[in-house]
């Protein structure tokens, strides 16, 4: 039977990925952190502010850190060191450290007028939902990472979850540590998170000069 050549055909739609950089999105490096941090307090936003440093600190997923709930973080007026969450994606508990700089901007938020009776931490503005979603942070972090210069297709709200994660693989080199901060189940995962492998390769290359 004779083959039958089909005309070509021009799709209509653009591509959903055309332009844009697919695969593991980036980590935040230190003075991008403290360049974002530093907008945020000038401009005095305190949402942002207690979100963004509550997303380094926690290393959360954007689903399990837009749920978080006033009472995660703060007991008897205080905002704990360490808080502890169950996972919406492999419903196994993990923990956490806020350190003292975000457990300042937390009790500042949650003393803002805005907060008044709300139970979660980031309230939606919109009135048909109790919390921000986790499309909406996504939206806000393009901005802050566009704010300070950065292509915002290169990051998202797991550039936050894998920033402090990185920085400590960076400087300790302990895995496991790594693994158990982020909650993941099998160390292979956060092999693959980090990019350790790649990481160590050019790590090694950059002190080889030929």
């Amino acid at each position: 039977m004779p083959r039958v050549q089909l005309p070509a055909t021009t799709p209509k739609r653009r591509a959903w990925n055309k332009g844009r950089i697919i695969g593991q999105k980036r980590p935040l490096l230190p003075k991008q952190v403290w360049a974002i941090r530093a907008r945020l307090e000038i401009a005095g936003n305190l949402r942002d502010l207690a979100l963004f440093n509550v997303a380094i600190d926690s290393k959360l997923r954007g689903c399990d850190l837009v749920r978080l709930a006033v009472s995660d973080l703060v007991k008897d007026g205080l905002v704990r060191e360490r808080a502890s969450i169950t996972q919406s994606k492999t419903k196994r508990p993990v923990q956490f450290e806020l350190t003292e700089n975000t457990r300042e901007t937390v009790l500042s938020w949650i003393k803002a007028p805005e907060m008044f009776a709300c139970p979660f931490m980031f309230p939606s503005r919109c009135h048909d939902r109790p919390h921000i979603s986790t499309r909406q942070y996504g939206r806000i972090v393009r901005g802050w990472v566009t704010a300070i210069g950065l292509e915002p297709s290169g990051y998202g709200t797991h550039s936050l979850r894998r920033t402090k994660a990185a920085e400590i693989y960076r400087k300790t080199g302990n895995l496991r540590a790594v693994q158990l901060l982020l909650g993941h189940t099998k160390v292979d995962s956060t092999v693959r998170y980090l990019g350790v492998e790649l990481e160590d390769a050019l790590s090694i290359a950059e002190r080889i000069d030929i």
